[in-house]
């Protein structure tokens, strides 16, 4: 399921921009489809023009009656009341799909036979200081079994250790949850921490929701700036 706002904070309109002739939310779609991964594919979106535009390229293209703060709460106002075990929420800002990291999301519940896991998703390694830097690369932190311990725009862990080499890993936000995880999600309020980072991703560990983290090569683009759109339009090219 791919959630589709189209009056983003940061780049009002960016999921009807051009990407090298079509829209950002069509080049989603479009690639998501191209994977095969799944039984079926929709986009949810509370925008007329966006469902407007893709009804004339796909068929299951879902309206939101409700407004909402996430893109989890979007797909759950659907997702709640559908016959199916895993949801993975592929961002309609990030085009650039991966098959290989949605693959390894697949596979991790398939090889959860004590349904230990409630979320699945994605990290890369980061290493050039500017990456760590930028508030829009959230950075997350794992135990020892690569379960999530905390999300985060700025730098983290910090270290206070001279000439200790840090490993930062860069959240990719593509997601694949136990149904019901999204529905407990979607019955509960937003929580401090959640409010504070702007990341919706807090609240399932606010209340205890164990995000297990694959690693991966990949290094989806998220289009949050005019610079994101205008160097997924250069990788495209190249």
């Amino acid at each position: 399921m791919i959630p589709a706002r189209l009056n983003s904070t940061r780049l009002p309109g960016k999921l009807m921009m051009d990407l090298n002739g079509i829209p950002v939310i069509l080049s989603t779609l479009l690639n998501t489809i191209k994977t095969n991964l799944f039984d079926d594919v929709y986009v949810v979106t509370d925008s007329k023009e966006i469902y407007n535009f893709l009804i004339k390229h796909h068929k299951n293209i879902l309206f939101s009656k409700e407004n909402h703060d996430s893109g989890s709460d979007r797909i759950a106002e659907f997702a709640k009341d559908m016959q199916v075990d895993i949801i993975v929420n592929v961002q309609g800002d990030e085009p650039l799909i991966d098959k290989n990291s949605l693959q390894k999301l697949v596979n991790t519940f398939k090889d959860d036979n004590d349904n230990e896991i409630d979320l699945v998703s994605l990290m890369k390694v980061i290493s050039s200081s500017n990456e760590i830097q930028n508030p829009n690369n959230v950075k997350v932190v794992t135990d020892k079994n690569n379960f999530a311990l905390y999300f985060s725009r700025t730098p983290v862990p910090f270290s206070t250790v001279p000439n200790f080499k840090v490993k930062y890993f860069k959240h990719i936000g593509v997601y694949g949850f136990r149904k019901k995880s999204l529905v407990d999600f979607y019955n509960s309020k937003p929580t401090k921490l959640e409010l504070i980072e702007k990341l919706e991703q807090l609240r399932y560990l606010e209340n205890g929701k164990k995000i297990k983290m694959v690693i991966t090569d990949f290094d989806g683009i998220g289009i949050d700036t005019m610079e994101d759109l205008i160097n997924a339009r250069k990788l495209i090219n190249d």
